[in-house]
C-alpha cells in the first residue's frame, strides 16, 4: 500500500491520483492537476460557462460543478479520460454525437486526445433549458 506523503492517506496504487484536503474552488481543482491537464479543463470551464452564463461555479463530490437552481454539470480529471457528467437527463438528442464515446448512465468519458468541446457546450445549453 502507498501512503501520500503529504496527506498520509493509503492507497493502492504507487502516486494515486486524489485530493489532499478540501477543494473550494474550480480554480484550486484544476490548478491541483497534472500540468498537461489545465489547459484542458480550463477549456471544458469555458465551455460550459459559455452555455450557462447565469450558473454558480462550485465543488460537489470533489468536482468542479456548474449549479442553476439544480446541479447543471459537472466534470472530473482522470488518468486517461475527463469525465462530463450532465445529469440524470437523457442524452437523447445526442445520440448521433455520442456514438463510439465512452458512456454510462449519466456520464460522458472523453479520451484526453478526443475532447468535444462543441457538444459540451450544446449538452450543457441544453440542460439549461430542460432543468
Amino acid at each position: 500500500m502507498w501512503k501520500c506523503p503529504k496527506c498520509e492517506r493509503g492507497f493502492r496504487n504507487v502516486n494515486q491520483n486524489h485530493f489532499c484536503g478540501k477543494i473550494e474552488t474550480i480554480d484550486e481543482y484544476i490548478s491541483e492537476q497534472d500540468e498537461g491537464k489545465r489547459e484542458t479543463l480550463q477549456k471544458v470551464r469555458e465551455c460550459i460557462r459559455a452555455a450557462a452564463p447565469e450558473a454558480v461555479e462550485k465543488i460537489a463530490w470533489q468536482m468542479p460543478a456548474f449549479w442553476q437552481g439544480k446541479n447543471l454539470v459537472q466534470f472530473a480529471a482522470h488518468k486517461n479520460h475527463i469525465g462530463f457528467y450532465p445529469g440524470d437527463l437523457t442524452l437523447a438528442p445526442f445520440a448521433d454525437r455520442l456514438e463510439g464515446i465512452d458512456m454510462s448512465k449519466g456520464s460522458i468519458r472523453f479520451a484526453y486526445d478526443k475532447i468535444d468541446f462543441e457538444l459540451i457546450t450544446h449538452i450543457t445549453a441544453w440542460r439549461v433549458k430542460n432543468i
